[in-house]
């Protein structure tokens, strides 16, 4: 990989880091302001502060949002991969920390869904599970537009990409070859077909003229 090729265009990672911190700032604040939507976990008061919304809500919220604040922002390719990497396990947290953390870390769970059955399923979705994994799914593709570079970037960093003999067109192969002097064949070649053709006319009626003009000579 070329040097240069470490900083990226800004707008690269605009669309996945905007979401992510859209993202980041509803998982770290639904917890404490869905209770004004009739939306929570129990006990669903709001900006009521327990260890197991700390653990599970507020920080992969906060990791989210700072990791898409970084891939939003940064313009060196490996400072927006760590924060697309940050933004991945913190989604990773969201759908998994319940059971992860309550099994082998001590961490107490979040609480009791707050309503009936659909809205049972739907708090389970947006709070944890359904959030972790477009959190995931914005990292994943943020992580693949970081990793792959483009010739757009490389063009707006002035310096030319690793490029196939086949991707080069025919004007562009002859130019090198003239500019090179690698042979006197190439530059012939370019330099014939820049010669315009040359086009000579032909007189198609021209036994039938002398035809005509026979009679008229006696």
């Amino acid at each position: 990989m070329m040097t240069g090729t470490f900083r990226v265009r800004r707008s690269r990672g605009a669309l996945s880091g905007a979401l992510l911190v859209l993202l980041g700032i509803w998982g770290a604040l639904i917890p404490f302001a869905g209770p004004y939507f009739h939306y929570a976990y129990q006990p669903d008061r709001a900006w009521a502060s327990t260890s197991g919304r700390i653990w599970l809500e507020v920080l992969p919220g906060a990791v989210t949002l700072a990791g898409g604040l970084v891939v939003l922002a940064s313009r060196f390719r490996p400072v927006a991969l760590l924060g697309a990497w940050l933004a991945a396990l913190a989604g990773a947290w969201f759908a998994v920390g319940d059971v992860v953390g309550g099994h082998f870390a001590g961490i107490p769970g979040p609480g009791t869904p707050a309503g009936g059955t659909t809205r049972v399923v739907l708090e389970q979705l947006g709070f944890f599970t359904g959030l972790g994994v477009v959190i995931v799914f914005l990292a994943a593709v943020a992580l693949g537009r970081f990793s792959v570079v483009s010739a757009k970037d490389a063009v707006a960093l002035g310096e030319a990409p690793d490029l196939e003999p086949e991707a080069v067109g025919a004007g562009a192969g002859s130019t090198v070859a003239a500019s090179s002097g690698a042979a006197g064949t190439g530059a012939g070649v370019s330099q014939s077909r820049r010669r315009p053709a040359i086009v000579t006319p032909v007189r198609v009626f021209r036994g039938r003229q002398r035809a005509v003009a026979q009679p008229g000579d006696d």
